[in-house]
């Protein structure tokens, strides 16, 4: 009976450990409004390649000549790495086309669900392959 409980608990233990960092990670929905989607083009300021999210900073001029940048959140680097992307894929300086959705905190310049397309037509998807990219309309 000692035997069963053990390997009863080696059980558990085992499953807790396993779901706890799946309950930890964020709901797209928690940061990020459907609502609000956006697109703009602009040059790649830096490429964070950092689990459990990459990041993109992308600078957009404005026509007053303000600018702003957005910090792109992306998949996972082993999810994008299977999709044939290296940390190197995107360098500063690129021209880039964003789509996305706005952070809920208007505050905030995150954009999350992105696809970032380079100027060759090469696109990265920033969430992974199972979630497709929103399919509002998109406006800066």
């Amino acid at each position: 009976m000692a035997r069963k409980a053990s390997i009863l608990s080696l059980v558990g233990a085992a499953v807790l450990a396993v779901a706890a960092p799946a309950m930890a990670h964020h709901s797209i929905a928690a940061e990020f409004d459907q609502n609000k989607p956006i697109s703009f083009s602009g040059t790649v300021q830096e490429v964070e390649w950092t689990n459990p999210h990459t990041y993109t900073r992308v600078e957009v001029k404005n026509p007053d000549g303000t600018s702003v940048v957005y910090r792109v959140e992306g998949g996972p680097p082993n999810a994008l790495f299977r999709q044939g992307w290296r940390k190197d894929s995107l360098k500063a300086g690129e021209k880039v086309t964003v789509k996305g959705l706005r952070a809920k905190n208007a505050n905030s310049n995150n954009v999350g669900q992105a696809t970032i397309t380079t100027s060759d037509g090469r696109t990265m998807f920033g969430q992974t392959q199972a979630n497709a990219a929103p399919s509002a309309e998109y406006k800066q």
